[in-house]
């Protein structure tokens, strides 16, 4: 049994480079792709350094939490990575449900001090 080499249909090649290049100017004039132009590649929070391949780990996060405030000049924009940018978001929704805000605390208060005899454990030990 051979294997039969077909040519690449040329049109076909034509178009899926067309297409690439069209893309590539989308994302270029979304948010991503201008903050990407205007900020290093270095994640706000933890200062991890990124580069082509691990680009897609970077995320633009904004500031004021609102997706369609999105001024050219990215004040509103900071790059952070999956995992800073994962808990900003916590930390916002925390403080945005926060139940002892509101004055209504449900949780106990910790009152046990693990340290509270370490002075006297270590000065046995002379």
């Amino acid at each position: 049994m051979t294997i039969k080499k077909t040519q690449p249909d040329r049109n076909k090649l034509d178009q899926i480079v067309t297409d690439a290049r069209r893309n590539q100017e989308l994302r270029e004039q979304s948010y991503r792709g201008q903050a990407l132009k205007l900020y290093p590649w270095v994640c706000g929070r933890c200062t991890r350094e990124f580069d082509h391949k691990t680009l897609t780990e970077l995320t633009v996060h904004h500031k004021n939490h609102n997706h369609d405030d999105n001024p050219s000049d990215g004040s509103n924009w900071e790059l952070l990575c999956l995992y800073c940018h994962d808990n900003e978001h916590s930390r916002y929704e925390e403080t945005r449900f926060d139940s002892s805000k509101s004055g209504k605390s449900t949780a106990p208060v910790a009152t046990h001090n693990p340290f509270a005899d370490l002075k006297s454990l270590l000065g046995s030990k002379k």
